[in-house]
């Protein structure tokens, strides 16, 4: 994809109108987001709710190593609890620990405080008791329910932008994947997929530039994260057709396994990556799934013409160290 400077200032307005409260994602209007509700809400009622409303409890220390452990948190949504497995090792959270011990040859003790159904405003309540727990590193998942509730763009990023803030100033590192692309959920039928599509993108193109503006990384979901949930729907989403399959979640875990361990240095930065500004290269992730964002300096400045500096790179998820 080539890129002009009229992008640079599509991407800068839409992640700029976000962060504001102006128009940008509101503006599909609410004459279509009703039609869209209705649609997600016959979906619902035709799938149903086969996994409840809870995951499987998480918490406890993962690794077979000695040392003290490493302090981890998983806050969001119903994805960050792992909604529609039965195991918790089948959950991301879990997935996520027990990579990062190994990577680390040290324990992991990891509290899961993410919740079904939270949108982010529930953040702050998760936050609480995160800090609490004194985490090193904390993983958010969130952006979907602020999309289906129709929560103003602006106040679902301020809400993220202050839970992350927080958690720097106690000392954690964060990551966090936005908001996935509700376009890919299958009982979500044409011509209003596209409608989710756009918004859940502009939502995490958003959410990319409050993240990294309040000093954490993130890594895009976009349509969680690869072709393979288009093109084997049956297999990376689960009964409800609305959250990833075991297969899927493992996906999810093993794209952003590379940025915890890269926060907490225990995984070295690709040798190659690119500097953009925070804006275009926020507009960029959230179409290239699995990309991680985090902020950088170019030749000893941390902003440019275009705002903030930033490097950009997909890694190859589940990749040891040595091949990053």
């Amino acid at each position: 994809m080539t890129w002009t400077p009229g992008a640079v200032r599509t991407a800068r307005r839409i992640a700029a109108a976000a962060a504001v409260g102006g128009g940008g994602i509101t503006a599909i209007g609410a004459a279509t987001y009703g039609l869209l509700l209705a649609e997600a809400l016959l979906a619902r009622r035709i799938v149903g709710r086969p996994h409840g409303m809870e995951g499987p409890p998480s918490d406890g220390v993962y690794g077979d190593f000695d040392g003290e452990p490493i302090r981890m948190v998983m806050l969001g949504d119903s994805t960050s609890v792992g909604l529609g497995t039965n195991d918790p090792a089948e959950t991301p959270a879990v997935l996520i620990a027990s990579g990062l011990s190994v990577v680390a040859e040290r324990p992991v003790h990891l509290t899961v405080l993410g919740k079904s159904g939270a949108a982010s405003v529930e953040l702050a309540d998760q936050v609480d008791l995160a800090l609490d727990a004194m985490p090193e590193i904390a993983v958010i998942f969130i952006g979907a329910n602020d999309v289906t509730t129709q929560t103003l763009p602006a106040q679902a990023v301020r809400h993220l932008q202050k839970a992350v803030r927080r958690l720097r100033e106690a000392g954690a590192e964060v990551v966090v994947g936005t908001c996935p692309d509700l376009g890919t959920v299958r009982p979500i039928v044409q011509p209003l997929r596209w409608v989710t599509r756009r918004w859940s993108r502009q939502l995490a193109a958003a959410q990319t530039v409050a993240v990294v503006e309040a000093g954490g990384r993130t890594v895009a979901f976009a349509d969680l994260l690869g072709e393979e949930f288009t093109a084997n729907p049956s297999e990376m989403f689960g009964p409800d057709r609305f959250h990833p399959s075991v297969q899927g979640y493992l996906q999810v875990a093993y794209a952003v396994l590379p940025s915890v361990g890269s926060a907490l240095g225990l995984w070295p930065e690709p040798r190659r990556q690119r500097s953009e500004s925070i804006y275009l290269a926020a507009a960029m992730a959230a179409e290239e799934p699995g990309t991680e964002v985090s902020a950088t300096r170019v030749a000893g400045r941390a902003t440019g013409p275009h705002g903030r500096w930033v490097t950009m790179f997909r890694r190859r998820p589940g990749a040891p160290p040595h091949d990053a």
